[in-house]
């Protein structure tokens, strides 16, 4: 007799769907008060889970944690800087260290193939190496990879079509002016 494989069952450290869709529309909604609820709720996950924590939700915390304490004006600019600088590093970091091999790899070339922009690995070099940037370029690059993480990670897990069709319909709209501008140039060449 054929034994019945029972399906695998993962255990996580959220209650369920509901709690996971409501964690990650708090750390996106742009409401301070609601992304600390949402980060509360990522420690406890943390504390739950330990180690297996997803990286990409720890990275998305620490960034939005960086965002909280930047729009609560208890730090100052060098301060902010040190710790969005620290939150980018660690992205940059844990997320192009999965794909490293046993030959080392460039950072760059490894932000490349997982999407990521070149600057940010680049700003994440003058963070680790260099002089500080500016507090505003430490924005954009937690802005940058926020949207990174929601694209590649956080609607990737919700099986969100909805995004997926409105960024398929941006992509479209790009296309389209990008072959307009083109055969404006050719026009002008000829």
């Amino acid at each position: 007799a054929r034994k019945r494989l029972k399906p695998v069952q993962t255990v996580v450290a959220w209650r369920g769907r509901a709690e996971w869709d409501q964690v990650m529309v708090g750390l996106y909604c742009g409401d301070s008060r609601l992304q600390q609820g949402a980060l509360d709720r990522v420690s406890a996950w943390k504390s739950r889970y330990g180690p297996k924590m997803p990286l990409a939700v720890d990275c998305t915390a620490e960034l939005i944690r960086c965002k909280v304490l930047d729009s609560s004006g208890r730090l100052k600019s060098h301060e902010l800087i040190l710790s969005y600088g620290l939150a980018l590093v660690r992205f940059v970091n844990l997320i192009t260290e999965r794909k490293q091999k046993v030959v080392n790899i460039p950072l760059r070339q490894l932000a490349k193939e997982v999407d990521i922009p070149v600057w940010v690995v680049d700003l994440r070099h003058e963070l680790t190496h260099g002089k500080l940037p500016r507090l505003a370029l430490c924005r954009k690059g937690c802005d940058v990879v926020l949207d990174w993480l929601r694209k590649m990670y956080w609607n990737r897990q919700l099986g969100n079509n909805l995004c997926e069709e409105d960024e398929d319909e941006d992509n479209r709209e790009e296309q389209e002016e990008m072959e307009a501008n083109a055969e404006l140039d050719h026009d002008a060449w000829e």
